[in-house]
């Protein structure tokens, strides 16, 4: 069983299977976040959806790079986590399954190609303060000891 965050699913309303891949990236002590702008305001970890016919590496190196602008190494799985959610960009309620995985950020390639997102640095302690979602939040502290 995968352990839940966040909001209870609500009864009767059907979800779909939404899969992610999310990444905690460290560069000199500091995490690699972004922020996305819409749907509304919220600091997240770098990831997103795993397309049809992709592997969760190749969604995490894809989503990372899109969503920051950076490429990161040597992604390590810690777990997975899921959440029910409503997703107003798609407006659909999806049941998230999100894998977890610990990464080096390498190099910016250049700026995030995702429309509202921007990559920020910040060190673990605060990154626990901010991030948007308690599973996200549970991940670094987790392996932070914060």
């Amino acid at each position: 069983m995968i352990r839940r965050f966040g909001e209870a699913p609500i009864p009767q309303q059907r979800y779909g299977h939404r899969p992610g891949a999310y990444a905690i990236i460290e560069k000199g002590g500091d995490l690699l976040v972004t922020h996305q702008a819409a749907p509304y305001p919220e600091v997240q970890l770098p990831g997103g959806g795993i397309d049809p016919g992709e592997s969760p590496l190749q969604a995490l190196h894809r989503e990372v790079e899109e969503e920051t602008g950076w490429i990161i190494s040597v992604p390590r799985r810690l777990g997975a986590f899921r959440r029910f959610v409503f997703m107003p960009e798609y407006d659909k309620f999806a049941e998230k399954v999100c894998h977890i995985y610990l990464a080096k950020a390498v190099y910016a390639r250049g700026a995030p190609t995702e429309a509202g997102h921007m990559a920020l640095f910040m060190p673990p302690s605060v990154a626990v303060e901010v991030l948007a979602n308690s599973g996200d939040r549970h991940f670094v502290r987790q392996l932070f000891g914060v």
